[in-house]
């Protein structure tokens, strides 16, 4: 047992951390600014956009919402002055005026300028449902694979390896799978590009994560429900139906919300697949149900991609462009914000 005074030379010499704590010490304090930094730029840009768009979606004088915009296809500009007076029409507009005054417009220069008129209702009904077709293919799927890979497969090479390449799938670019969708739904299949073409090749994008976060979820469930279950006469299946799966489906849901986000947010697979840059018909506008898979759809990441880098750029589509990207926004965070609630539901029913 040391014995000996601590002085104030000994205790200052012990006070002083070493060159191994102050490098862990200025480590942690850039990763903490770079943390910092990334989410101020998050938020400068959400800022943006969310002051930009919400002036071209919310209006001042009632009824307080730009309904053409959210309730309208899109439509070419039409810009030209007549007795002085600077006219903006939409296409349909346009015509229905040149019929109506032709000799009006005679010797006027009119300017076009396209998809800066009109709304986006189109894209906003696509994308949803993109979404939900696509999450409820990838759900049945994943969460079968997932019972597969935890309650029956046996520990071994093969599965392993299938683990592996599951992993890995995770992160291969989407414009990859955007080109096997295109290979194989489109063309092998002959789905044309339509929406079972871009449901399939979506799912099987955001697959690797609700397969990966099911399993988890399903092993984080005590053995003790499951022996129970057993105890009792049920066979596996029934156990794993009755008394895992409730339980695991928070942490199911918890995936779902990752992947509804990347699934909403992606432009090249549904650009191959399902997207067209103009679509006049809504895909239940057919005359045999089963039609209605096979058409394609307009979506707001890839009107926002074509609006932004496939036309000229002028003061016309500034509007249209943060006004989309407001809505897509939303319309992402409303669909995430359906599966949190589910899920927060599902929480306090289901506890052990």
């Amino acid at each position: 047992m040391n014995t000996r005074p601590e002085t104030p030379a000994r205790r200052s010499i012990l006070r002083q951390p070493s060159w191994a704590q102050r490098a862990e010490t200025a480590f942690f304090g850039l990763l903490r600014l770079g943390t910092y930094f990334v989410l101020a730029c998050a938020a400068v840009i959400f800022l943006d956009i969310g002051i930009k768009g919400g002036r071209v979606v919310f209006q001042v004088a009632p009824p307080f919402v730009n309904v053409p915009f959210l309730t309208q296809a899109p439509e070419t500009l039409n810009v030209f002055t007549l007795d002085g007076v600077k006219t903006k029409l939409g296409d349909r507009e346009f015509r229905a005026f040149k019929a109506a005054h032709p000799e009006k417009l005679q010797g006027v220069a009119v300017e076009s300028y396209v998809y800066s008129a009109g709304g986006i209702f189109p894209d906003i009904v696509g994308t949803v449902l993109l979404v939900v077709g696509s999450m409820v293919i990838a759900l049945v799927l994943g969460v079968f694979s997932a019972i597969y890979l935890s309650e029956y497969a046996k520990d071994g090479p093969f599965v392993r390896f299938l683990r592996l390449s599951i992993v890995n799938l995770a992160g291969v670019p989407s414009i990859v799978f955007g080109l096997f969708g295109f290979g194989m739904f489109v063309i092998l299949f002959n789905w044309n590009v339509s929406l079972l073409a871009g449901w399939f090749t979506m799912a099987f994008m955001v697959l690797p994560i609700i397969i990966t976060a099911s399993e988890e979820a399903l092993r984080a469930v005590p053995k003790g429900l499951r022996e129970g279950a057993l105890a009792l006469g049920a066979t596996k299946f029934q156990s794993i139906r009755t008394n895992v799966l409730p339980y695991a489906l928070p942490g199911i849901l918890t995936s779902s919300v990752l992947a509804i986000a990347r699934v909403a947010g992606e432009t090249a697979p549904i650009m191959f697949t399902a997207a067209y840059v103009v679509r006049d018909q809504m895909p239940w506008q057919v005359e045999k149900w089963t039609d209605f898979f096979f058409q394609g759809v307009m979506a707001l990441p890839y009107h926002i991609y074509v609006v932004a880098s496939k036309i000229p750029q002028n003061e016309y589509t500034r509007d249209v462009q943060y006004g989309t990207a407001f809505v897509f926004l939303f319309t992402v965070a409303a669909v995430a914000l359906c599966a949190i609630v589910l899920r927060a539901r599902l929480r306090k029913k289901y506890r052990w």
